[in-house]
């Protein structure tokens, strides 16, 4: 029986911990679509007339994803917490 409720209490973790990720990685999409629409410091120029588009596209998008799929999964293991007086 233990055995059942832990990995129903890790089921549960790691669903929290992916939900977050998936806010985090939303928010790196819009983040990223943004900032290409308004074509900030020439990015999308750049990215248009380079003969490597996918691997521009690629390496920009997998780096939002990782530092905001990261970022989200930071603030809901940090809501975690409640602050008691």
């Amino acid at each position: 029986m233990p055995s059942t409720t832990a990995a129903k209490q890790q089921r549960r973790l790691l669903m929290f911990l992916l939900h977050h990720l998936i806010y985090g990685t939303v928010g790196g999409v819009v983040f990223g679509l943004l900032i290409l629409l308004f074509d900030i410091a020439g990015l999308w120029t750049m990215i248009a007339h380079s003969p490597d588009r996918t691997l521009s596209l690629a390496l920009l998008f997998f780096g939002l994803f990782v530092t905001f799929g990261s970022l989200g999964m930071a603030v809901g293991v940090m809501q975690l917490g409640e602050e008691r007086d």
